[in-house]
């Protein structure tokens, strides 16, 4: 990678990162400071939580397309915009209403799709695995950061201060829109990252990928259902102060990064990566029934230490499965309906674990998102084995003495090629292969 590219990358990777600061820095703070909101019930909280999934997920898709004929950047301004204006709206909110109102115009900014395709136009097609990598880590980390950050800004300034917070950080990603990241002089097709609506009809109805659609919901949902009340659990044990929630927060994280170390290296073997999928679900499960049977100090720490550990190994292990189920050249489509889905359980979450705790009590809820995650374990239980499914591309030059065909035959013909879809103006070819069978030698040797 270039200069440049690795600009780019980390700056688009930092854009990423604030919003998803600003998201979900509120997850730990809402369902104690929010009881001091007027007009507030544990339905409205909860609403309030899942509001800006309610957006993103309708949004998500129309403005990635839009990005297509407005321009990258202008639909990302637009989107940081419409984040900064929700940030304040909620800062400035006396009621929970205003609260909702807010978040639901922060989630308005569902630029994901389009930093994607900014970082496709500005990175050449050898380097955008390391640019997605590196994006790939900065949503990791803003995960960790937020769930630290909003316990102390809150404890010093209140849940009005997280949303300040929230609205700062969403300037200087304006800031780092308009002087670090360059204009791209050309859009590429990149079908690793574009959503194309030609393609939509046969991701939707792919039984497997629709799976890991169901997968990504149960996990975004249980994330927010189960932070409606993990700081009231933490608050219930006598033993933790609301002002060090953060910290307790960061060991439990760090915990669940090294408990899940040898079940992220069993998944990249194929033969066990179905079973630590289901084991992860299994986790849930036990965390969400030993969380609603007991009190105590000790236990709550490790049933939520345990949670965070299969929701981690999830929000890795999911995406690369999307990756590899894709047929060629439908990545980013996958991908898209897959982040909608992942947007529309953090709003399910919120309203409908706010509804359930506020007719009936903690325990019920957790005893109703155990019974759903059994019922995502048995619908998971026929996955598809992967095998050893990676991708490729491959591109070649204007003057080629091979005609488009010619090279779709060839790339075809190749050992371990399963799949390939070739885009003749881009002159890009995507490749779906089977990696135990598949010679890169072979790959090359078309190139010459």
């Amino acid at each position: 990678m270039n200069k440049q590219e690795v600009q780019t990358a980390a700056s688009i990777g930092l854009l990423y990162l604030i919003r998803m600061l600003g998201l979900f820095m509120v997850l730990p703070v809402m369902p104690i400071a929010g009881r001091d909101l007027g007009y507030a019930t544990p339905a409205l909280i909860g609403l309030a939580l899942g509001a800006y999934g309610l957006s993103q997920a309708v949004l998500q898709i129309p403005l990635g397309l839009l990005s297509d004929k407005y321009g990258r950047k202008n639909i990302i301004l637009a989107g940081l915009v419409l984040f900064i204006v929700g940030s304040l709206v909620a800062a400035m909110s006396e009621s929970i209403y205003g609260v909702i109102v807010g978040r639901f115009l922060q989630g308005c900014g569902a630029i994901s799709s389009s930093l994607l395709a900014l970082m496709s136009d500005l990175t050449r097609i050898d380097h955008r695995s390391k640019a997605m990598a590196i994006i790939g880590m900065s949503i990791g980390v803003s995960f960790a950061l937020a769930l630290v950050l909003g316990p102390l800004v809150s404890s010093y300034f209140g849940l009005k201060g997280v949303f300040v917070f929230a609205a700062l950080a969403g300037v200087c990603g304006v800031l780092v829109l308009l002087t670090v990241i360059p204009v791209p002089k050309v859009k590429t097709k990149n079908l690793e990252s574009a959503l194309l609506r030609d393609r939509l009809p046969s991701v939707l109805s792919d039984p497997g990928l629709l799976r890991i659609d169901v997968g990504i919901f149960m996990v975004h949902y249980l994330l927010m259902s189960s932070f409606i009340v993990f700081p009231l659990i933490l608050e219930a044990t006598g033993a933790i102060p609301s002002d060090k929630h953060h910290l307790y927060y960061l060991g439990m994280l760090l915990a669940s990064f090294v408990l899940m170390g040898p079940f992220m290296w069993l998944s990249d073997r194929s033969r066990y990566a179905n079973k630590i999928l289901l084991l992860a679900i299994a986790a849930f499960v036990s965390s969400l029934i030993l969380l609603a049977g007991f009190e105590k100090y000790h236990f709550v720490l490790a049933s939520m230490t345990l949670f965070f550990m299969a929701f981690n190994l999830l929000e890795v292990m999911l995406p690369a499965r999307v990756s590899k189920m894709a047929a060629a050249g439908s990545r980013g489509t996958a991908m898209g309906v897959y982040s909608s889905s992942q947007f529309a359980g953090i709003f399910a979450g919120g309203a409908v674990g706010g509804l359930i705790l506020s007719s009936t009590d903690i325990s019920t809820l957790l005893y109703t998102n155990a019974t759903l995650c059994l019922l995502w374990l048995a619908l998971s239980v026929r996955l598809p084995e992967l095998g050893d499914i990676t991708s490729r591309t491959f591109s070649y030059d204007e003057g080629s003495v091979l005609s488009a065909n010619q090279i779709l035959e060839r790339l075809s013909s190749i050992r371990g090629v399963v799949d390939v879809v070739l885009i003749e103006e881009e002159r890009i070819a995507y490749l779906k292969v089977d990696d135990s069978a598949f010679d890169d030698g072979e790959l090359a040797s078309i190139s010459n």
